[in-house]
């Protein structure tokens, strides 16, 4: 049955019905069987001026439906703050795919992973709720999963299929046994406020990896039991077929998330997938009745401060890079890609493919390079009062959470006791996550949680303030509970020859969210010739502000990406909007993507903040293609 229904009979809602028959192992849709290939989609890593190009292109690939995280933090961003318009408008997403033929398959959550900040968990539930037990029945947490489901799933009631929309399954939680808390009472709770809103009119479903007992951890009664995994040889899909048939005896077969790619971090190569071995994997499941969604389909970028990290469980933070590209059948532009052509092939021996184009490549451009003059750094008294928040006095550290603060960085100052050793080691005790750390407004070197790094020596005579300036390099998005940011113990300076260390206190706190691009652009406007960097390009007094203008003088106005080559480690703003965090020096991104939809004919205001070094000529480079390999 052609998914080209859902638009024909969206208005009419006698009679639609998505069900399962357990005894012939299908879907049921209507009275006739159904199949489905679903692509994951995350439209809040794209523009919403994209998402209906990107959903065509995903539809031409012979998908029948897609896969939507919904992302609460991006949606709740402040307690009782609620987004639902632009890159938020979660309505618009759903009547896009209803445009291109798609039937939908949400993934609420409340948690998501997909290496976002705190798996898409809002920051305030641990300001408003110290050491609250997120992904548990915790009281407070089940209390506001309530109120946001309220708010969010009302809005989606008339999207289900059975009531005129192309919603046909809704999915509990995410991969909860991977969490491996077993908290029954929680899945039967989100079961029940679930079904408040589908009301029987979609499939709910759980997914969970099929290892160990995660299955059965994750197992709701009564709820579909789905599966994840990516390349495999035809022995091991049979392994893990046998362990879903284990848990769930009859019912249609389904892989959520078979991956595509795989997620990258800072410090590590480009982790690629090649096509053919997937593509092996793929026809073995397709040939054997699975349905499959893939995991990214598309995958894009993660603008802003969204990009979460991971520590699989060894207690090694690694931070996630900005493009979310995933080595996806549609790249981080939302390109067809080789992967596109070959699983298109593969799907069309099973599913009728749809009458739709397959488009070619959107044409790219490279810019001249754009001069760029250094503002201020963020350190100095006129960035303090501008981009700055109130500042807090206090004997102890206070977290971003505990400052009501969401990402960017906070910095602690206070003044050091006479050394009566020279170097004295100072050490900061439990930092998340990287610290650039100056004496007298001089840096004197940087302690990094990714990379175990938690003191360093500071001299006699350099001076008497110490200022520690602390990034929030993003949440963990993986078997997430508390990754509170900033300083989580103390600040201690072994002052004596003896190894006697004192906890240092009286602590002026500030911090720097970098939320309002209005007080950023002012600073920018009104400061000119402030401190920068040195000679050489490094960054000694502070992260220093950059500003600049490309100019386009024709049109039509094209994607590009912007080479970072020669910087060192910031974020970077094109006409207000944040693009996200670059770390060329660290690789294995290099390129920054910039969309044609934030670009202007005429002047595009550029704003960075760098934190560690710039290259001599301040120039930026433009490039008509994607660099993410520089390991």
């Amino acid at each position: 049955m052609s998914s080209g229904d859902v638009k024909t009979n969206s208005k009419h809602k006698e009679g639609r019905s998505f069900t399962i028959d357990y005894d012939r192992d299908t879907f049921v849709m209507d009275g006739k069987d159904f199949r489905y290939v679903a692509g994951s989609f995350h439209y809040f890593r794209a523009l919403p001026q994209t998402w209906r190009t990107k959903l065509k292109t995903l539809r031409a690939g012979g998908l029948n439906a897609v896969d939507l995280y919904v992302q609460w933090s991006l949606h709740n961003p402040k307690e009782n703050q609620y987004v639902w318009d632009g890159i938020a408008n979660i309505k618009d997403v759903i009547e896009a795919a209803i445009e291109a033929d798609l039937y939908v398959i949400l993934r609420p959550g409340p948690y998501i992973c997909a290496e976002i900040d705190n798996g898409g968990l809002p920051y305030w539930l641990f300001t408003k709720y110290p050491g609250i037990q997120v992904r548990t029945s915790d009281a407070n947490y089940l209390k506001e999963v309530a109120t946001w489901y309220e708010k969010l799933m009302s809005q989606l009631t008339p999207y289900m299929y059975g009531n005129g929309g192309p919603i046909i399954m809704v999915q509990l939680e995410n991969e909860y046994g991977a969490f491996g808390k077993c908290d029954k009472p929680y899945l039967n709770f989100l079961k029940e406020e679930t079904e408040k809103y589908t009301q029987g009119k979609a499939v709910l479903f759980t997914v969970d990896r099929p290892y160990g007992n995660e299955m059965e951890c994750g197992q709701v009664p009564g709820v579909f039991v789905t599966t994840d995994f990516g390349l495999m040889t035809d022995e091991e899909v049979d392994t893990h077929k046998a362990k879903l048939r284990s848990v769930q005896p009859n019912g249609p077969l389904v892989n959520t998330e078979f991956y595509t790619g795989w997620l990258t971090h800072w410090q590590e190569s480009n982790q690629r997938r090649p096509a053919e071995p997937l593509a092996n994997t793929l026809r073995k499941m397709l040939h054997d009745g699975w349905n499959v969604d893939f995991y990214m389909y598309f995958g894009g970028t993660n603008f802003g401060f969204w990009a979460g990290a991971n520590d699989w469980g060894l207690g090694k933070y690694m931070a996630d890079i900005t493009s979310y590209d995933y080595d996806a059948p549609m790249d981080e532009a939302g390109d067809p890609t080789m992967k596109y052509t070959i699983f298109r092939n593969i799907i069309g021996e099973y599913i009728e493919l749809p009458a739709v184009p397959v488009p070619d490549r959107a044409p790219k451009i490279k810019h001249n390079p754009v001069q760029l003059t250094s503002v201020d750094n963020i350190l100095s008294s006129s960035s303090r009062n501008l981009l700055g928040s109130p500042e807090r006095k206090s004997n102890q550290l206070m977290t971003f959470e505990e400052l009501d603060q969401n990402s960017g960085f906070v910095l602690y100052e206070t003044t050091l006791p006479k050394l009566t050793r020279d170097p004295s080691q100072l050490t900061i005790n439990d930092l998340r996550d990287r610290a650039q750390v100056y004496v007298d407004e001089f840096y004197v070197g940087t302690l990094s949680r990714e990379n175990a790094i938690n003191s360093l020596p500071i001299s006699a005579g350099w001076g008497s303030k110490l200022s520690i300036l602390v990034e929030n390099q993003g949440r963990i998005n993986f078997d997430v509970l508390d990754d509170y940011k900033g300083i989580l113990g103390n600040v201690t300076i072994q002052i004596y020859n003896e190894p006697y260390y004192e906890e240092l206190s009286d602590w002026t706190i500030t911090g720097y969210s970098f939320e309002n691009f209005d007080k950023l652009k002012q600073l920018a406007d009104t400061v000119t010739g402030g401190q920068g960097v040195n000679g050489r390009g490094m960054a000694i007094h502070g992260p220093v502000i950059f500003k600049g203008n490309l100019i386009i003088d024709s049109s039509p106005i094209r994607d590009t990406y912007i080479d970072m080559t020669g910087w060192g480690k910031g974020f970077i703003m094109v006409n207000g909007f944040n693009l996200g965090r670059y770390w060329p020096v660290i690789g294995p991104q290099v390129t920054t993507y910039l969309p044609k939809e934030l670009l202007n004919e005429g002047s595009n205001e550029i704003i960075l903040v760098e934190q560690q070094r710039a290259p001599t000529d301040k120039l930026i480079h433009f490039t008509d293609s994607a660099i993410l390999d520089e390991a």
